[in-house]
């Protein structure tokens, strides 16, 4: 159901083969564990939680949430007990958007019926929280663009990052904001980093880090010409519709085949960004409903 790897001694990756090559983590100390994100579904994180508590056989004192998004915080709810650390802004979402958008998936799919918003416990807004997990250093700070309130978490003697949806293999801005992403980019390039953990897909090793950054640095630079050249049509909606994701620079395969999908939405999301109103199409008085 999931892929687990170990990246580092105590430090273990976990992927949903289900959904999207979501990732979690954690980090294994002598006496308590702290996982980083949870999965899409109530299963694939029940299966994170025995396999620590029961193999593992210690308990999970904390969890982080990179950032509101259900794929990597409606999990919080199994993990009883657990302090819940995230950005402040990562509480507010889950408390409005999160909550509605659970009710409605509740409606419709099963699984979910069980599963409640747990808000984080602990937030920040600013600097940074550092956690000692035995001999590990977790620095956790701030690394917004695909969300506002996505955080990373750094392992600093493994030099490992778990990076949230700041790093993905086709950059998602649907919830962020393009020029944040940018600066998030560039500053995962000056780390100095062994692996870097995405919010979701492959990890990323030493000698890929650079071009990741420059692939996805080159990737927003291209729908923001797409954006911009739509702008001066008539109905920018037709040149976004037709817009191929390979042609910005990336693969139509990757995230199983959900590239197309997440390019065609990152266009629409930075034509609101830059422009204040959705695209115009052909039969539509300067509305479209994304």
């Amino acid at each position: 159901m999931i892929l687990r790897e170990r990246i580092a001694d105590n430090v273990y990756l976990f992927q949903s083969d289900i959904y999207a090559q979501v990732n979690a983590g954690a980090v294994i100390g002598p006496e308590w564990a702290v996982i980083i994100d949870t999965l899409a579904l109530p299963e694939e994180t029940l299966v994170i939680r025995d396999f620590i508590e029961q193999e593992i056989n210690v308990p999970i004192r904390y969890v982080i949430n990179t950032h509101s998004h259900a794929d990597h915080a409606w999990g919080n709810c199994l993990f009883h007990g657990a302090i819940i650390i995230a950005h402040a802004l990562c509480r507010e979402f889950l408390d409005t958007t999160g909550r509605d958008s659970l009710q409605e998936i509740q409606a419709r799919d099963i699984s979910f019926k069980k599963i409640k918003i747990v808000l984080p416990q602990m937030t920040f807004e600013e600097g940074e929280i550092n956690l000692q997990v035995g001999k590990k250093t977790l620095t956790i700070f701030s690394l917004p663009g695909s969300s506002a309130d996505n955080v990373a978490i750094l392992i600093k003697e493994d030099r490992v990052l778990f990076a949230g949806d700041a790093a993905m293999p086709i950059p998602y801005i649907v919830d962020g904001d393009l020029e944040e992403l940018i600066v998030s980019l560039k500053k995962i390039g000056k780390i100095g980093l062994e692996n870097i953990i995405q919010g979701h897909g492959d990890i990323v090793l030493r000698g890929e880090v650079e071009k990741l950054v420059l692939e996805n640095l080159a990737y927003l630079a291209s729908i923001r010409k797409v954006v911009r050249k739509s702008a001066r049509r008539k109905y920018p909606r037709e040149v976004l519709d037709v817009s191929n994701v390979e042609d910005c620079g990336k693969s139509r395969v990757l995230l199983g085949g959900l590239a197309p999908e997440l390019h065609h939405r990152n266009l629409l999301a930075l034509y609101r960004q830059l422009y204040g109103k959705p695209p115009s199409a052909p039969g539509e008085d300067d509305f479209y409903s994304v």
